[in-house]
């Protein structure tokens, strides 16, 4: 395969010939593995953030049963080695995200095993760890720290602007922050007398939300600032440039946006431990479902979620429901 291949960090394809920078148990393993290999992340997964998930659980698996366990043939890598990895993961990671990175070796070596490059699949029989939440672990904000952050932020700058645009998108409609930031300047529109968005959401689906009426006034105050009206096909919610200061032209990525959060949160004063972009949709969420009239199907559709376990998992009514109780315990 020759052409662009896969960068471990953005996941874009890049190399040729040798395909300089491949594991080299691949390389060792010939050229068929090679091109299995680099087929398996352009051809098999198309969501951006699954394949550098995937791509860095492969790299760290083939680099360390090389290192660690010694094996300098692919074909010699057994369940065994696979058992063994998966275990040394559950110590430092949670088990959901053990089981996607077993799921990357699995779906890699059917993947092999499919184009003959090797004849069993060593991660078939390997078990991930087990777990079941009845809640998510992402923390979130009351409404109170929620309006005192947005609040918070400076709106005298067009970076201010843009960042309680942001937020503001990812609390009142419940967007991933994935589906915020591949946005662009068209997928907020006109509709029935008030301003919609249109959201690109996991697996392809696209997802229109009205603007409650704060969104509505921020985004609006934002691209009008940003003078971006006028291109419908550029990003809306860009980087800023480190010479100028200024919003420039490409696309603001989840790290710098995770970096903003961290920052506006800082500075608003607020003591929740580990917000981040995730944050805002369970705040989102449990915001919606504390009102007495919301409904848990209408808070399903609105997150775009295909089943309502998962919109329970953002629910944290319980939360307060429980420090009520606790505090009767009269000691």
């Amino acid at each position: 395969m020759t052409g662009e291949l896969i960068s471990a960090k953005s996941g874009v394809l890049t190399a040729s010939g040798s395909a300089p920078g491949l594991p080299s148990l691949i390389v060792r393993a010939g050229g068929n593995a090679e091109r299995r290999y680099l087929e398996f992340f352009a051809a098999q997964i198309r969501n951006r953030n699954t394949r550098e998930a995937y791509l860095r659980a492969v790299l760290d698996f083939l680099g360390w049963v090389e290192t660690d366990a010694g094996i300098t043939d692919l074909l010699d890598i057994e369940p065994l080695h696979v058992a063994a990895w998966i275990e040394l993961k559950t110590r430092t990671y949670e088990p959901q995200s053990v089981k996607q990175k077993l799921s990357a070796l699995r779906h890699l070596f059917d993947w092999l095993v499919t184009g003959h490059v090797l004849s069993t699949n060593p991660a078939s029989f390997v078990r991930g760890p087990k777990f079941s939440y009845t809640q998510g672990k992402t923390p979130i904000l009351t409404p109170t720290e929620a309006r005192q952050l947005l609040r918070s932020i400076p709106t005298e700058t067009l970076v201010g602007l843009r960042d309680r645009a942001l937020i503001g998108l990812m609390v009142y409609t419940f967007a991933r922050i994935s589906a915020a930031l591949t946005m662009n300047v068209k997928d907020v529109y006109r509709k029935q007398e008030t301003l919609w968005v249109r959201l690109h959401e996991k697996g392809g689906k696209r997802h229109e939300m009205p603007c409650q009426h704060n969104l509505k006034e921020w985004l609006q105050e934002y691209i009008e600032a940003a003078g971006i009206a006028e291109n419908p096909n550029g990003p809306l919610f860009r980087s800023v440039d480190r010479k100028t200061k200024q919003l420039g032209a490409n696309r603001l990525d989840r790290q710098r946006a995770w970096a903003m959060v961290k920052r506006r949160a800082l500075q608003a004063g607020l003591e929740t431990a580990g917000i981040c972009n995730h944050t805002f949709r369970g705040t989102g969420i449990t915001a919606y479902l504390e009102n007495p009239e919301a409904k848990l199907e209408h808070a399903q559709q609105m997150a775009a979620h295909s089943d309502p376990k998962t919109t329970r998992l953002y629910d944290r009514r319980s939360d307060q429901v429980s420090m009520d109780e606790v505090e009767r315990i009269g000691i």
